[in-house]
């Protein structure tokens, strides 16, 4: 018999995933736990392994489709075992009256979400004996209405939009998955179509499927909602392909954390001649005796926590009017993914990074980046981060201002590390020091530039003084 492949569960939170290649055709083998498809969601892109050995069977979930969790999206055949025909002989085989992609629509036309390890047909029964599709499951055992889901399943950009505008997403019926409401749904209800969409008192609100688009728009909006001037002119020599799943949540990240946070960002240049000095004697018996390379991040991250320590409201977050102070230093390094145009982004954590030594970080930090490149980090290890550092400088980039990532308020950038020809030395002679600029992107919300500046001048004097009893 078949075995089903299934869009995996990434995580507590996520309901659903966009699968974005197939890294196997129909008819090709296959080995268990060999890589099968790629995915994205909202979290992090991985590499699927396949859940057995065989033949790649019918592909039921093209490259580009979102689809939730517990989705089948193919099968696996054993030996032995032909493809499907036209389908409905491959239902009457399994004892159902329901082809695959009839069961997963009806399923979302009922607002059910497909659970782990269900085909859709089972996730259309268990819809049918909620009371007619009233209440789903959550995945937990608990019953919730479908506003609640579509209220949860919503993106954080979405919720961030509807709680700073008043909007209860539950009123409305987005276009997105079961009725998900997405950002251009919201937008459109905020800017313009909020008389529209609104129900009249002590009635269910009537959405339309298809969002009301606004009668008028600034410029900055229409270009938000997706509906900006379109930027050529018939005949000009153009190229256009949709974003890349990646690239739209950076995009959400990004424009959100900017709409949250009071942005501000002070420069430092500290002297890094001390650290480099430290690296280049220590880097081969580093090598030999921890199996990593030393590089100048593990100082940066010691020379943060240091500074996080001494002054944690750097290390906080913000909750309506509440400061939430985190006890855990969980540091957030970027990492540059090249892409076919360009290159992506993610910022996997070094949980209890003020727990770990130099050596303990530095295999950390190579590990986490070695498996962002090849999609190997799960969901959990891209989140719960309460400080971040991104290094432009590795491309050679002097500056920055890095944007927050939310929830956090502050982000160090490294800018490059050279050396520079500076006055040193009580007799004010001249010398040559490695040196890089730093910057610190705070939330002016709760971080006042003279605490970002004291907490800057931990770092500084950390680096430019560094000590650690496994160096020599």
């Amino acid at each position: 018999m078949p075995v089903d492949v299934i869009m995996p569960q990434m995580g507590e939170s996520i309901a659903e995933g966009t699968l974005v290649k197939w890294l196997k055709r129909p008819g090709e083998a296959v080995e268990r736990d060999e890589n099968l498809f790629e995915i994205s969601t909202d979290k992090v892109d991985a590499e699927i392994p396949s859940p057995a050995s065989g033949t790649l069977g019918e592909i039921l979930v093209q490259e580009g489709q979102t689809v939730e969790v517990g989705t089948v999206v193919a099968t696996i055949l054993k030996p032995g075992e032909a493809p499907a025909g036209d389908g409905e002989g491959a239902a009457a085989e399994a004892g159902t009256e329901t082809p695959p992609a009839a069961a997963k629509a009806e399923a979302q036309a009922d607002g059910a979400p497909a659970t782990k390890g269900a085909t859709p047909a089972a996730s259309t029964r268990q819809a049918a004996a909620g009371d007619g599709g009233d209440e789903t499951g959550n995945g937990s055992g608990a019953l919730a209405t479908k506003e609640q889901l579509r209220r949860t399943r919503s993106s954080p950009l979405v919720r961030n939009i509807a709680r700073e505008h008043g909007v209860d997403i539950s009123r409305l019926e987005g276009s997105g998955l079961s009725g998900r409401v997405t950002k251009r749904d919201i937008l459109a209800y905020v800017e313009g179509g909020r008389e529209a969409l609104a129900a009249p008192a002590g009635e269910p609100a009537a959405v339309p499927r298809t969002p009301v688009a606004p009668q008028r728009l600034e410029p900055a909006a229409m270009a938000a909602a997706g509906t900006a001037p379109r930027p050529f002119a018939d005949g000009d020599r153009v190229e256009i392909e949709p974003m890349s799943i990646m690239r739209q949540r950076i995009a959400e990240h990004m424009i959100a954390s900017r709409r949250t946070s009071a942005h501000v960002t002070s420069f430092f240049e500290i002297d890094m001649s001390r650290v480099d000095e430290l690296r280049r004697r220590n880097k081969e018996s580093f090598l030999t005796d921890s199996g990593v390379k030393l590089t100048f991040m593990p100082f940066i991250i010691k020379a943060l926590v240091a500074g996080v320590k001494e002054w944690p409201l750097l290390n906080a977050s913000i909750w309506n009017d509440q400061i939430v102070y985190k006890k855990d230093i969980n540091v957030g390094i970027a990492v540059a993914l090249k892409q076919e145009k360009g290159f992506g982004l993610l910022v996997p954590v070094i949980r209890h990074a003020d727990e770990l030594s130099l050596v303990g970080l530095a295999r950390s930090a190579n590990d986490l980046a070695e498996r962002a490149r090849s999609k190997k980090l799960s969901p959990d290890e891209v989140q719960g981060g309460t400080i971040t550092i991104t290094n432009p400088g590795v491309f050679g980039s002097l500056a920055g201002t890095p944007i927050i990532n939310q929830p956090q308020v502050a982000i160090l950038g490294v800018g490059a590390i050279e050396k520079r020809v500076k006055v040193v030395g009580p007799g004010d002679s001249i010398g040559v020091r490695t040196c890089a600029y730093f910057s610190i992107s705070y939330d002016h919300r709760v971080v006042d530039g003279a605490t970002a500046d004291h907490f800057m001048l931990v770092v500084k004097d950390k680096l430019e003084s560094f000590s650690d009893p496994s160096l020599k």
